[in-house]
């Protein structure tokens, strides 16, 4: 069986379209994972994807995971709420300034409380300072990213508050999986 499923995506192209949301308030800290950790990095894939059927990493080796996350200019910043990791912004520089924020969300039991749209503000921010990390890199001229329809309800809204602008819409037919979890019966 297949269903549907539209992707769009959006982008900035400049870092005064970054319209920042409100801090999420004292207990929540949007932290750079500065020393890349396949199993941290695999821990929030499945934790923040797996309600919204993010597959495409989870049959990765480690040394897959290690080259992903060993590239230069990818980063991963993780949001907190009281210690917790609530979520996570994957940031991936490409050819020519662009820098695409690969991956985005939150734990489910974390959504609805104002946390996402203070780490997309942060993860946008970072995106646009990128360069200034990673000696070498193009300063980015571009920070783009992709959301479809089995993302969460307020992905979407939440990019449009921030400023990105919708360039490209794409409407396929996709098999239908299940959500792997983090395990069955979790939030969602």
């Amino acid at each position: 069986m297949s269903i549907t499923v539209t992707t769009w995506s959006l982008e900035q192209t400049s870092p005064a379209d970054l319209r920042p949301a409100a801090p999420a308030g004292p207990d929540v800290a949007v932290v750079r994972s500065g020393t890349p950790s396949p199993e941290f990095s695999r821990f929030l894939y499945a934790s923040v994807g797996g309600d919204v059927t993010w597959t495409d990493r989870l049959g990765m080796t480690y040394a897959e995971w290690e080259a992903v996350l060993g590239r230069p200019g990818t980063e991963t910043w993780v949001a907190y709420e009281k210690g917790t990791p609530a979520g996570y912004a994957e940031l991936q520089a490409q050819d020519d300034g662009n820098v695409e924020i690969l991956y985005f969300g939150l734990i489910a039991a974390f959504r609805g409380r104002r946390i996402g749209g203070h780490l997309l503000s942060c993860a946008t921010a970072r995106a646009w300072d990128l360069a200034d990390r990673w000696p070498g890199l193009t300063p980015t001229k571009r920070v783009w990213v992709h959301t479809c329809s089995q993302d969460g309800p307020h992905a979407m809204d939440n990019y449009l508050r921030r400023g990105f602008t919708l360039f490209d819409t794409e409407v396929t037919e996709e098999p239908e999986k299940p959500t792997p979890g983090p395990w069955p019966g979790a939030h969602g």
